[in-house]
């Protein structure tokens, strides 16, 4: 379940400290998205630099009608990280007579209002928004969703945590689901095993800016949430391609030496030193399903984009 609404800026404000005092500095991803953030990153997925989206959306309405096939009549799907909640239509639209969608995100403002937008399409399916961060266990309340169920985390969000982290993931996203289903159930998700690197600066780097303002509106947050005084003109943003394992990292770069303050404390900044905002880990197929498979999933059905910049998984266990 998700954190009470008042331990949500103390779990920031924790968070936040606890790594920008660190060496190297760090922010968690996850506080990417608030309703600006989450709004960016819509207008990144269109952009033609960010490919993931795009090769996803082309290999998802055939992938949909093959897991409706499999899973049949009267599913309930459990969407991690659900966002503007659009991959769903795909998903929904390929399943015979589905009872539910259970949508969990972060941001839940901007969830609610997806919901909303949603829910008339379907009138037939019981909608219901979760603010949660599924980056902690998740326990849904009882009475969600029926026995027949279908996890879903679509786009390249497997990519954010390290493998170690995507392990202890995949482990309790099994949990979750299989407390749904009293048994046997079944997950979808989404990576990317692109290794290009030209592809990756583009789509990480550029998207025509809009991926600079996604990682500075952190900067914005915490000043607006927890009173701090970054200049977010002294930052500019940068995409790093890393190896073992291979990933892209995205940081915030300081122009020049300064000192902010956030919390009652000095956080101080040399010229050039970094804070990592973000990672996206690629993974080839075998490499993903060996994780998975470390946590007791089976790999039961695997698609991948004749491009090479997507694939999508379907485990059970």
């Amino acid at each position: 379940m998700a954190e009470p609404a008042i331990g949500v800026a103390g779990a920031f404000l924790r968070d936040a400290l606890d790594g920008l005092t660190r060496d190297p500095k760090t922010l968690p991803g996850k506080y990417l998205w608030d309703d600006t953030g989450s709004d960016l990153f819509d207008r990144i997925c269109a952009h033609p630099d960010y490919y993931p989206t795009k090769r996803e959306m082309t290999l998802l309405p055939g992938v949909a009608a093959e897991v409706g096939a499999i899973i049949g009549a009267g599913a309930s799907v459990i969407e991690f990280g659900a966002g503007a909640s659009r991959k769903i239509r795909t998903l929904l639209d390929a399943l015979e007579a589905p009872e539910a969608y259970v949508a969990l995100d972060i941001a839940g403002d901007y969830l609610e209002a997806a919901i909303a937008r949603l829910a008339p399409d379907y009138p037939s399916v019981a909608m219901t928004p979760v603010r949660a961060d599924y980056s902690k266990p998740i326990r849904l309340p009882a009475g969600l969703a029926g026995p027949n169920v279908l996890g879903f985390f679509p786009g390249t969000s497997i990519g954010n945590f390290t493998p170690r982290e995507a392990t202890a993931f995949l482990a309790r996203a099994r949990d979750t689901l299989a407390r749904e289903t009293q048994g046997r159930s079944r997950f979808l998700v989404g990576a990317d095993p692109t290794r290009d690197p030209g592809r990756l600066r583009r789509a990480y780097g550029e998207s025509g800016g809009l991926m600079a303002a996604l990682h500075l509106n952190l900067l914005a947050r915490l000043n607006r949430e927890l009173g701090a005084d970054f200049d977010r003109d002294n930052f500019h943003h940068e995409a790093r391609l890393a190896e073992d394992p291979f990933r892209v990292e995205a940081h915030l770069v300081a122009r020049k030496a300064a000192t902010y303050r956030l919390g009652g404390q000095a956080i101080a900044f040399a010229a050039g030193e970094s804070i990592r905002t973000d990672t996206s880990h690629k993974y080839a197929p075998e490499a993903f399903q060996a994780l998975a498979g470390s946590v007791g999933w089976t790999a039961e059905r695997l698609w991948l984009d004749p491009e090479g910049g997507f694939s999508l998984h379907l485990l059970s266990g």
